[in-house]
């Protein structure tokens, strides 16, 4: 009922707590048992043997006693379940965390990220009752009930004959409606997915969607998907309303079978008073863990269809990019051999080699699609070739360790990522070890003191998010200050300078002039007048390269590079 596999593999290494937290709900169901007993010995011995107090105060000691034992180990019971369920979510979180690390930045291009946060936050949630609630409940409505049983036969055959055809019924009826309950909760869960990823494109998007003028049009759209999460929503309610109903009815209509039952046998002399007292205050416990069973039910359901999305990440495969090997020394020379490179049956680079020479300057130009980027993301083992392989210094860059690789690169992209965070904070990114000097000459280096000065709070200023209260200028002299900061022997640069206007674009191109000197430098050209002094530069046409040499050997072979040339440095997209 409701067991996963891979559920109960996460639960694994907090076995032991989560089954002491099912042994200590056995006691106390077990001490609640003693207690229906030694109440029926007191009222019988008082009621029907006129017993005086002191003839039972030693029963009320013990009632007493087992009562406060029965508290401690209840509260012990939630304790243990808690701990049990908070320990796996914190471990989720961190698996889930440490998986999107793994699967890298290309992955998440390709899937909305709303859904993977509501995920990472509500599903795991989600998680939590399915250990601290239901889970523990499912074992306890069947250990409970069986030991009551066990109790039970010996006294009196009948009742626990009662006992054992009510039970499984009230339980079949259960997992009836809770199988058409997992259904529309599983509905749910994918509809919460898709209004917080639709929710979240519509908070980035908020300038697009206010310069069109769809602001109407998105929150008619809001409404419609809120109007379907809602709708879901209480579909799931009705259903665990009336499945309440209909288990509370039952388990009161199987309680008043056992009192009807003994009632009469009791009328008729064929049972005696005690045990017949015993089994009518014993039937509540015996229902009570089913009822609660029930109560949860719902609670387990969007556990497990939480976990479905959290499972479905977690299985996803990984590229096993990362290797073992630590590059020894400087980075030396990098050599393309026969690289090729495929996404979804598309192929975007074929068997492509070149070198870039140790403290050299190599520049790769080409069209959008041509496979400029693909180059890039392979180097910084974003992804790893379908064909062929990539060298660094006669080793191979898949079996080398791919955080001490990043160590030594340098990334400048055209639109850099600013977290919602400080100008120290963005820039420390690349060092957080950094002393304040350091933080102080790349910032110098990166020509962005002056204006930092002018800020109030200065390098403490908050600068939004994704560097929303910054200039494309600005931001780009962040991103070089991380860059000079790191100051790492390879340096890979998707130019920044694009739709800059020309002052600001002299200033960067100033600041990249600088920072380029004594590295090893990959740039992805889109101003052909930015690349001219390159030692080697890389034409790619549909994921080939049709050319390759320095500028004015490409000048003479008086073809694509000429072409381009002629036409005043063309953008490329």
């Amino acid at each position: 009922m409701h067991f996963n596999k891979k559920l109960l593999d996460i639960l694994n290494p907090y076995k032991r707590d989560f089954g002491f937290s099912i042994l200590l709900g056995l006691t106390a169901g077990i001490l609640s048992a003693l207690q229906a007993y030694l109440l029926s010995i007191i009222i019988n011995l008082v009621f029907l043997n006129n017993h005086a107090l002191n003839d039972i105060i030693h029963y009320l000691v013990i009632l007493l006693a087992i009562t406060l034992v029965k508290s401690v180990i209840q509260w012990g019971e939630k304790y243990y379940s808690n701990n049990t369920s908070s320990s796996i979510k914190a471990d989720l979180r961190k698996k889930l965390q440490t998986k999107f690390f793994d699967l890298g930045p290309i992955y998440f291009k390709s899937v909305k990220t709303g859904d993977y946060t509501n995920t990472i936050i509500s599903g795991v949630d989600k998680i939590d009752t399915y250990f601290s609630q239901f889970l523990p409940q499912l074992f306890l409505s069947i250990l409970i009930p069986v030991t009551f049983l066990i109790m039970v036969f010996p006294i009196d055959l009948l009742s626990g004959i009662v006992f054992l055809i009510t039970a499984p019924l009230i339980i079949i009826f259960m997992i009836l409606i809770g199988s058409y309950a997992e259904t529309k909760s599983k509905e749910k869960w994918r509809t919460l997915g898709l209004m917080s990823g639709y929710f979240l494109d519509v908070l980035q998007g908020l300038q697009t969607i206010k310069n069109f003028g769809r602001s109407s049009h998105v929150l008619e759209k809001i409404k419609i998907v809120s109007q379907n999460f809602k709708e879901s929503t209480l579909k799931i309610l009705r259903i665990a309303f009336l499945s309440a109903l209909v288990l509370e009815l039952f388990s009161t209509i199987s309680i008043a079978i056992i009192a009807v039952e003994i009632g009469i046998r009791l009328l008729y002399g064929d049972i005696t008073f005690q045990p017949a007292l015993f089994l009518l205050i014993l039937a509540p416990e015996f229902y009570n863990p089913i009822r609660q069973l029930g109560a949860r039910y719902h609670a387990g359901i969007e556990g497990i269809s939480a976990a479905e999305s959290i499972i479905q990440i977690l299985s996803e495969p990984e590229l096993n990019l990362n290797g073992s090997i630590n590059l020894m020394g400087n980075v030396g020379s990098i050599k393309f051999t026969n690289v090729s490179f495929s996404y979804d049956d598309k192929k975007i680079l074929n068997d492509i080699s070149f070198t870039i020479s140790e403290g050299s300057q190599t520049a790769i130009i080409g069209e959008s699609g041509a496979g400029k980027t693909t180059i890039t993301n392979l180097l910084m083992k974003f992804i790893k070739p379908n064909k062929g392989n990539i060298l660094i210094s006669n080793t191979d860059l898949n079996s080398l360790s791919r955080n001490e690789w990043l160590n030594n690169v340098s990334w400048v992209n055209q639109n850099p990522y600013l977290f919602h965070s400080t100008i120290e904070e963005n820039i420390l990114i690349a060092k957080p070890n950094a002393s304040r000097k350091e933080l102080e000459i790349s910032l110098e280096q990166a020509k962005i003191i002056d204006f930092i000065r002018t800020l109030p709070k200065g390098i403490k200023t908050n600068i939004g998010e994704r560097g929303t209260r910054l200039s494309g200028g600005e931001a780009q002299r962040i991103a070089l200050a991380r860059a000079f900061l790191k100051n790492s022997p390879l340096l890979i640069i998707d130019e920044p300078t694009v739709n800059l206007d020309p002052q600001t674009e002299y200033k960067i191109i100033e600041s990249i002039n600088e920072l380029v000197k004594n590295k090893t430098v990959l740039i992805v050209a889109h101003r052909l007048n930015t690349i001219e002094s390159s030692d080697n530069i890389i034409v790619v046409e549909n994921g080939e390269i049709i050319e390759q040499g320095n500028h004015n050997e490409l000048l003479n072979m008086k073809g694509y590079y000429k072409r381009m040339r002629t036409q005043k440095d063309k953008l490329y997209a």
